[in-house]
């Protein structure tokens, strides 16, 4: 742990939505600021400009808010060390890029697409690891100028490359993976920091933002673990401290123990995906903080201020995190029973809206009456988004009776419970679940029938359907027309 006041960041790149993993990062590094009374700062690395998509930097800052997770600078806030965007810090770049220029720590390169690919191809056929060859290897100063001059000629642009030093071993006491010690010979050789268009890449930006931000802790993922010894190699050309590094484990598919990829189309991946669906911000907050980190003892349902006060970056697992979608539903679910039931019933309207279910700009009739249907199915559901086919008995008619319901009415006692709940039903005062409850109780005294036998006739000849939630509020909400004609159709279907 440094001695400096501690500051984090999340810096995604606007090239796509908020992916899972991503949102782990933002989040990791979010618990740890609070836990410590440190800051959190956003920034935008938005220099591959092929690759940006319209509304990306949008996403990012969305959906972390609807994740719960917040910050204290970034190019929506301000603050001390902005420019916040990379694309706007151009000119801080290439002034530290002419440094290095100037004191020969790097140098305009101007090998063509073809001769790198050229070189690819020879490593590859001679089964070695990928790497920049020197193209000023054995030149004098006056030939390599020479050379530099004939690029010139041709119209050539350069890229400004980093000279790697040789045989130097990067080595740092990783907050997650412990000691980690890299030759500096198989990184791949010099590297570029500027780009043809004058954007300069990651591993060089990166660089001078995390130093010039005073970012004391980088916590990412481990993919980035190849990069570190390219920072630590600039950190050290400009004798600038490193920040502690923390890189945390993948994130693999529960289900087929294979590296979670955003081309797996088997697991949603994007944080959006699952506000579309109606699950809760607090529930998915709580899911990802366990992919990768666990708090000691059993429990694994808890608060964000709980997550704040518990988190110990020391607990990050070592171990690959698994994404089990059925917990997540688990998860869910648990909020889903606390949660304000209006709160859910406005995600679940929603929902039905889009599906079709109901009408766009419902009337307050319809919304009441569809509010008393959510409440219905809260208690089973998982994510609201299920309501569209949970509630499909107040939407479809069913033309037949599948065999298994119609095994069920075969019984000799079915045909005369239904008509006498029919008889009932049609002359029922008030239609309300009190009153059908009392109704069923009738004829469960007047015929003799109970259990099974009276019941489940009953709920398929009112709704169709052989299971659904509790019936005499099922029925109230399904309205004396439809459940009469319900049973009209059943009826007609048992004698024919």
């Amino acid at each position: 742990m440094t001695d400096r006041p501690i500051r984090v960041r999340y810096a995604p790149s606007p090239t796509g939505h908020l992916h899972i993993g991503n949102a782990r990062t933002a989040l990791f590094n979010y618990l740890f600021a609070r836990h410590n009374n440190g800051t959190m700062v956003l920034r935008i690395e938005d220099t591959d400009t092929k690759r940006n998509i319209a509304d990306g930097e949008k996403s990012q800052i969305e959906n972390l808010h609807w994740l719960g997770i917040d910050w204290d600078e970034g190019p929506d806030k301000g603050g001390d060390f902005g420019p916040y965007r990379q694309s706007e810090r151009k000119d801080i770049y290439l002034k530290y890029v002419n440094q290095l220029l100037a004191e020969g720590k790097a140098y305009e390169s101007y090998k063509t697409e073809e001769e790198l690919q050229a070189d690819r191809e020879a490593q590859q056929a001679n089964h070695e690891m990928p790497h920049y060859v020197y193209e000023y290897e054995g030149l004098s100063e006056a030939e390599k100028q020479a050379k530099i001059e004939a690029a010139k000629a041709k119209g050539l642009t350069p890229v400004i490359r980093f000279h790697i030093p040789a045989d130097k071993t990067y080595e740092w006491q990783d907050i997650v993976k412990g000691d980690i010690s890299i030759d500096g010979n198989t990184i791949g050789g010099d590297f570029v920091i500027l780009k043809r268009d004058g954007m300069p890449t990651y591993n060089f930006a990166v660089v001078i933002d995390d130093h010039l931000m005073e970012i004391t802790h980088v916590l990412r993922g481990d993919d980035h673990i190849a990069n570190t010894p390219k920072q630590m190699a600039v950190y050290d050309a400009f004798g600038w401290e490193a920040p502690v590094f923390g890189h945390m484990t993948l994130i693999i598919n529960g289900a087929t123990g294979k590296k979670l990829s955003k081309r797996d189309e088997n697991v949603l991946q994007f944080i959006e995906q699952y506000r579309e669906l109606g699950y809760l911000p607090t529930a998915m907050f709580n899911f990802i903080t366990l992919l990768g980190w666990s708090p000691k003892g059993e429990d694994e349902i808890f608060t964000k201020k709980e997550f704040i006060k518990l988190f110990d970056e020391h607990r990050l697992s070592k171990s690959p995190a698994r994404f089990d979608q059925k917990k997540l539903e688990w998860v869910n679910n648990q909020y889903v029973k606390k949660t304000d039931p209006s709160e859910l019933a406005a995600l679940a309207l929603s929902n039905l809206i889009e599906a079709g279910r109901i009408a766009k700009d419902p009337d307050p009739k319809t919304i009441e009456w569809t509010r008393q249907m959510i409440s219905l199915y809260i208690p089973q559901m998982s994510y609201t988004a299920q309501i569209t086919d949970m509630s499909s008995i107040f939407f479809d008619d069913r033309d037949s009776l599948t065999e298994d319901e119609l095994k069920e009415l075969a019984d000799d006692n079915a045909l005369p419970v239904i008509k006498a709940v029919a008889e009932k039903l049609h002359h029922l005062d008030t239609f309300a679940a009190y009153f059908v409850n009392e109704l069923v109780n009738s004829v469960r005294l007047s015929s003799g029938v109970k259990g099974r036998k009276l019941y489940m006739p009953i709920r398929i000849a009112t709704t169709r359907h052989m299971h659904g939630p509790q019936l005499a509020e099922t029925i109230e909400l399904m309205g004396r027309d439809k459940v009469l004609a319900n049973i009209d159709k059943t009826i007609a279907e048992m004698t024919k």
